[in-house]
């Protein structure tokens, strides 16, 4: 098993996204994996944990051997086969489990007795995760621009605009508010990390950010790229009440029915959008109190029974009041905070972008400067 072939853990595999056949059980894979991943796992979760705890009491040679035992015969001929199928769609793939070890070299002997010779990853899972958090750990490093501004200014699609932007909450699968959260399944906060450091492979010089709190739904910015943002320079986009209303409209209303319809039919998805958007409001009980709350999920119940009617602009009753009595002072109250915050540009959407731009141009070209001094 020595000879098996290795190939490096480098993350141009990821990105000129190799499909990587996953080893590991289920259980590891669902925890986080690495970006292009199947999951054909050597053994399931039950013969994962019977071989881990047989490892504890009697050592590796008795763990392999009851490894053996437990995946033999049809379960051993159906393991193989499914890699083998992976391995006729996609011929170039990878192998890897944890560390690049045991479990990846007997698939990659399995493979090989059936005719087939592909490498595993050195190092596994563990040491390409650890160059992807090196890459952002080294992003926060690069220039970093930061898009602020009141709930509802489309700072999202701005720095999607951008070549060079890089969309937190897309990773996150969230959109970092009360309301943020997606109907599809949150990631693990290692395949956060994971999907930030493969969208910052091709982004090797300035970088523009949304405004975000170092928790982005379920997600946690990795604090040394959070402390570069906090201290990075500023935009601020201001649009008038009635455009911001539109957007959330867009955003918190028809997105997400899209997204719900698709994933679960008419009548499905129209409850658990219900649920979602109530469920939401109410969490704001204790910043909007009792009263207010009140007033507002009244709202809220008139409008779904308006948009159930075909009237989707009844939302606007308690969409108005969420912004102005809601969102709007809560984000006066942290700019307050942070007067040391430096503000490059403040203007509308069109105005931030081209600023963006701008900036972005500037840095760059400082860069190229920088980086002929070095070589002269």
């Amino acid at each position: 098993m020595s000879e098996l072939p290795l190939v490096e853990p480098d993350l141009a595999l990821l990105r000129e996204k190799r499909v990587l056949i996953d080893v590991r059980a289920p259980v590891e894979f669902a925890q986080g994996a690495l970006p292009g991943a199947v999951n054909l796992p050597l053994m399931d979760d039950e013969e994962r944990r019977r071989v881990g705890i047989e490892y504890k009491r009697h050592g590796q040679q008795a763990a392999i051997a009851l490894g053996q035992r437990l995946v033999d015969g049809s379960i051993r001929h159906s393991r193989v086969a499914a890699w083998l199928t992976a391995l006729e769609a996609h011929p170039d793939a990878i192998v890897y489990c944890f560390r690049g070890g045991l479990r990846s070299q007997i698939a990659q002997q399995w493979i090989g007795e059936a005719g087939i010779v592909r490498p595993r990853l050195r190092g596994g899972w563990k040491a390409m995760r650890q160059a992807l958090c090196a890459r952002i750990d080294a992003a926060a490093d690069q220039p970093l621009l930061v898009v602020g501004g009141l709930t509802g200014c489309a700072k999202t699609a701005l720095i999607q605009a951008l070549d060079n932007g890089l969309d937190l909450e897309g990773c996150a699968r969230h959109k970092g508010s009360a309301f943020g959260r997606h109907p599809l399944p949150a990631p693990s906060q290692i395949d956060f990390e994971h999907a930030m450091g493969l969208s910052l492979l091709a982004l090797p010089g300035p970088l523009v950010v949304e405004d975000e709190s170092r928790h982005i739904g379920a997600a946690n910015v990795p604090f040394t790229f959070w402390q570069a943002m906090e201290q990075a320079p500023r935009l601020r986009v201001e649009m008038p009440l009635d455009w911001r209303l539109a957007r959330i409209h867009k955003d918190y209303i028809d997105d997400l029915w899209e997204v719900y319809r698709q994933q679960c039919g008419e009548w499905l998805g129209w409850a658990l959008m219900r649920k979602q958007l109530a469920a939401s409001l109410a969490r704001l009980r204790k910043r909007l109190g009792g009263e207010r709350l009140a007033r507002l999920q009244r709202l809220q119940q008139l409008a779904f029974r308006e948009h159930a009617r075909g009237n989707r602009q009844a939302h606007e009753a308690w969409l108005a009041p969420l912004l102005t009595e809601y969102y709007d002072p809560m984000y006066r109250y942290q700019l307050a905070k942070h007067p040391e915050q430096r503000f490059l540009h403040v203007g509308d959407w069109e105005s931030c972008r081209e600023a963006a731009r701008a900036w972005s141009a500037e840095q760059a070209a400082r860069g190229r400067v920088t980086s002929a001094r070095a070589a002269g």
